[in-house]
């Protein structure tokens, strides 16, 4: 049976933990193609992902850590698909984030940029987040997810 899913976007705290555990990206491609049911659905990164684990090859605390996170955040940009934030996509991460702030529900700024591009992260939020499901379906879901 073909899977439902039609793209699966990498959340940081997936490839940090993956990464720490010693995993090169081909074996974390495999365990989640594995044990997530996605089938042949393509598995891809946000800029902003990139940065994320960017930033932590120059948090490392010695030489041997940021050598293995800089290979691991290379190894990453070779294999998987890396989606850029647009001008047309900062507009949605402005009103997304706008509107929910006016009514008291402050999202994390990564999180808005990254869920902006794809729709993932906000989707989930819609259980979280009182009104935002709405947010969700007319900005996001319509514009993006084909």
């Amino acid at each position: 049976m073909e899977s439902a899913i039609r793209g699966l976007v990498l959340d940081s705290s997936v490839l940090v933990a993956a990464e720490r555990a010693k995993l090169t990206t081909p074996e974390v491609l495999r365990n989640i193609r594995a044990t997530a049911e996605v089938g042949d659905a393509p598995i891809v990164i946000s800029v902003m992902t990139v940065a994320e684990l960017a930033h932590g090859i120059y948090r490392a605390n010695t030489p041997e850590r940021r050598e293995r996170r800089r290979q691991f955040v290379d190894e990453l940009k070779t294999h998987v698909p890396i989606h850029p934030i647009t001008e047309a996509t900062a507009e949605i991460i402005a009103r997304v984030g706008g509107e929910q702030a006016a009514k008291g529900i402050n999202l994390p700024f990564i999180d808005l940029m990254i869920g902006a591009r794809f729709g993932t992260r906000l989707c989930y939020w819609h259980r979280q987040y009182a009104g935002l499901r709405d947010s969700i379906r007319s900005t996001l879901l319509d514009k993006f997810v084909p």
